[in-house]
């Protein structure tokens, strides 16, 4: 993820844009893939910290030197796994099938996105709330957090030119804070209900899909 400098290039969109991968050879790059997979699997079953690095490289079929090499530790691999599902769906929002990429309408692409950062969020949602906790506003200076802002920004000025776009993509994007989302699946919420409630909040602002 950038940090408190944020994104560094423009798409054609208009859309920051966020690091891209360093070329690597091929043999390296399914070697990191299929260490992220592992890591990503162990994580969900056991928690971050329960993970040691002898685990997920044996898990990944590779050596602890390669993990340790390429990540350095826990910390860099869970860095690292996250980084790399926000530029998924990061590609997915410039480049991929409508709702969630272009050629939807706005309230629909808005919708898609925010469905689309949920599922992301409840599978990872420990290594996010490292990562907006780890200093004072941390959440709103990543580069990751200034792409959704301005993806929802350009749409909701599609949808409602009306409103302050800038002020109600932060309001959208305020119930997907790692530690509330934590919170209420703590107290019982679950993704469905998350979902529906947002949805029926973005026809209100916004308008029926």
């Amino acid at each position: 993820m950038n940090d408190s400098n944020g994104p560094r290039s423009v798409s054609q969109s208009g859309l920051p844009l966020l690091d891209e991968p360093r070329p690597e050879r091929a043999d390296a790059r399914r070697n990191r893939l299929k260490v992220l997979e592992a890591a990503e699997r162990l994580f969900a079953e056991h928690g971050v910290k329960n993970v040691s690095l002898d685990a997920i490289a044996a898990a990944a079929g590779v050596g602890k030197g390669t993990v340790f090499r390429r990540f350095g530790d826990r910390a860099g691999l869970a860095v690292a796994l996250l980084d790399e599902r926000e530029v998924e769906l990061q590609g997915k929002i410039l480049t991929g099938p409508p709702p969630l990429g272009p050629g939807a309408a706005p309230v629909a692409r808005v919708t898609a996105f925010l469905d689309a950062y949920l599922d992301l969020l409840d599978r990872h949602v420990e290594l996010f709330m490292d990562s907006e906790n780890a200093s004072d506003s941390a959440r709103y200076r990543i580069g990751s957090y200034r792409l959704w802002h301005r993806h929802l920004s350009i749409l909701i000025a599609e949808a409602r030119p009306e409103l302050d776009v800038d002020y109600t993509a932060h309001f959208l994007l305020a119930p997907l804070a790692a530690d509330l989302h934590n919170a209420l699946r703590t107290e019982g919420f679950d993704l469905h209900r998350m979902k529906l409630s947002l949805r029926g909040l973005v026809t209100r602002l916004l308008g029926p899909v």
